[in-house]
């Protein structure tokens, strides 16, 4: 028995995860660097570069929790494979079905997972006091041999090592021993990064010269001395966590945006057409005269270059229509950079823009050039820009006003030419007089605001876009879901849609995950919540004879058109595909409407 993932439940929030992983198709030296309930990332040294699943495939999975031991066996398909150089690979793959109960084994895991620390050497009375100071916040596992050590970090999952005790040489003995298997554990051996290894907080003693040797060279995290405070040993575990979860998040990062740029360039040198998809087709659903309106200002900017600002609810499209305007500017051919900011805490969201130089801060182990260095010539859209704090936002207007950036920890200046698009799923000028953003940011951010529609003020697009959804998950699901039923389609297009098209994509997505093959979409394979709210489905459940109950479904339709478009007729007609002169007279039948 296998337990489907549904296509719309809510994405768990990403744990690191550093364990072995057996695939089917096999992949050598395969590791697991993070995990949700939804997906999981690998990093592997195959012995070719056609071994194991490739892009679009299926890949079976199977490894065990730490701690626990929990065996985890699960399929999936690879959404994203990029070869790193030299030997190394790296993959994301989406989970969509479980053995048995193993997918509740992976939520509870996720939702019970704390930080795990390995404590070496500690006396019975540090150990009480270690335990006391990470009461609630982290699970200390102790080792009184350097063997023991070595067996629990193993596991994979120790944000960090505590070197305890009174015997300095023995103490720096299982420091400088670690050093030496995080070196030889590099990817091309096949373990984790030494990168992302567990950090060494010392709280033994020590020279001071010995300690600040090791601490310059970035093989200890903290030191803290014999007699560190409980507070000062919980400060310096939670930190140890949140870097190792910050450098993991970087290296993912770092793979995925090199892999879009190395994509898009062989594309472009190439000339080969975008992969189907929702972000490769950037013209279905733009029938409707709304988003006409929004396409003619998209090609009217586009080959300007001045900052644009897209504006809408969540989920409706202002990454599509970002694309649009890069393909359009005359900067197609070069990088599109795209950067969440509400994703990531300020000091990552600041390094990932600006980049960051060797050293310039724990575990800085390489120079890092920043988005905007390598948008160069491109152009950069910043989703969620309203999230980003105001010293973020002091920094981002300094390089719109100069093109000028410097990379954290730098003393170097670098000049770039980069083309800057903003989205916001807020009103930015509300939140300018909320206090929340900068004005002279928004500002400069604003030169050019489209105003995007949602998704219920365009029903028209709704049919359209279905089918559009249908056809892309029967391909990249394998399945053959033959259309959708009349009455589907009614009452999708009746639907409100508070998602816009992210909603609409996930309830066709479960919908083509759940059906049976060649079978037509219909009710049963809709999410509960939409059949229960359609007013078509409402009223075509009441009693009294078919004329009767279609005269009833006719009525809610018109009557929401007429509150959707403020009782203007010549809207409500066009929302729905009519003639303003018919609409006016089943309105005025109807009691809806009255002509003065």
């Amino acid at each position: 028995m296998t337990r489907p993932v549904t296509a719309y439940a809510p994405r768990s929030e990403r744990k690191p995860l550093y364990v072995k992983v057996v695939t089917q198709p096999a992949l050598a030296g395969c590791w697991a660097v993070n995990i949700s309930e939804t997906g999981i990332g690998l990093i592997a040294t195959p012995r070719g570069p056609q071994e194991g699943p490739r892009e679009g495939e299926p890949v079976e999975l199977s490894f065990s929790l730490p701690d626990s031991g929990e065996h985890i066996r699960a399929w999936g398909d690879v959404r994203w494979r990029h070869e790193t150089g030299g030997s190394v690979t790296a993959l994301g793959v989406f989970l969509h079905s479980f053995e048995d109960s193993d997918g509740v084994k992976l939520a509870r895991y996720l939702a019970t997972a704390r930080l795990q620390v390995v404590v070496a050497f500690a006396s019975e009375d540090e150990a009480q006091g270690i335990r006391a100071a990470l009461e609630g916040q982290a699970v200390p596992h102790f080792a009184a041999s350097a063997e023991e050590a070595r067996v629990l970090l193993a596991r994979g999952d120790a944000a960090a090592l505590l070197v305890c005790g009174r015997d300095e040489a023995r103490a720096l003995a299982l420091v400088e021993t670690f050093v030496d298997v995080d070196e030889a554990a590099d990817l091309a051996s096949g373990g984790p990064a030494s990168d992302l290894a567990s950090r060494i907080i010392y709280c033994a003693p020590a020279a001071s010269e010995r300690l600040v040797a090791l601490f310059n060279a970035g093989l200890v995290f903290r030191a803290l001395g014999p007699s560190a405070s409980p507070d000062a040993v919980r400060q310096a575990v939670l930190q140890a966590g949140r870097e190792r979860g910050v450098r993991t998040e970087q290296w993912r990062m770092a793979l995925e945006l090199e892999r879009t740029l190395l994509r898009e360039r062989a594309l472009a040198a190439e000339g080969a057409p975008k992969e189907p998809g929702p972000r490769g087709e950037e013209d279905v659903g733009l029938r409707s005269v709304a988003m006409q309106r929004v396409m003619e200002m998209v090609r009217l900017v586009a080959p300007h270059r001045v900052a644009v600002l897209l504006q809408g609810e969540t989920g409706t499209g202002k990454e599509v229509l970002a694309r649009s305007l890069h393909r359009l500017s005359g900067r197609g051919e070069l990088p599109l950079v795209v950067q969440d900011c509400g994703a990531l805490t300020e000091t990552l969201l600041e390094s990932e823009l600006f980049g960051h130089v060797r050293g310039a801060f724990t575990n800085a182990v390489a120079d890092h050039p920043g988005l905007f260095v390598l948008a160069n010539g491109g152009t950069i859209f910043l989703d969620e820009i309203e999230n980003t704090t105001p010293n973020l936002q002091a920094k981002l207007l300094r390089v719109l006003e100069t093109g000028d950036v410097r990379p954290v920890g730098g003393t170097q200046v670098r000049h770039v030419d980069v083309r800057v698009l903003a989205a916001s799923n807020r009103d930015l000028g509300e939140e300018v007089r909320s206090g929340r953003f900068r004005a002279d940011l928004f500002y400069r951010l604003n030169s050019f605001t489209i105003d995007i529609p949602p998704l219920r003020e365009r029903p028209e697009d709704v049919p359209e876009l279905a089918r559009f959804f249908l056809l892309h998950f029967n391909r990249v699901l394998r399945r053959s879901a033959s259309g959708m039923s009349q009455e589907v389609e009614d009452m999708l297009r009746a639907y409100p849609w508070p998602g816009n098209v992210r909603e609409l994509r996930n309830v066709l997505e479960r919908a083509v995950l759940l059906s049976r093959p060649g079978e037509v979409v219909s009710r049963r394979l809709l999410p509960p919540g939409l059949v229960s709210t359609s007013p078509v489905r409402n009223e075509l459940s009441g009693d009294g004879s078919l004329r009767a109950r279609l005269e009833r479904v006719e009525r809610e339709l018109i009557r929401e058109a007429l509150e959707r478009h403020g009782g203007v007729l010549r809207r409500a007609a066009v929302a729905l595909g009519m003639d303003p002169v018919t609409l006016g007279r089943r309105a005025r039948r109807h009691g809806l409407w009255k002509q003065d």
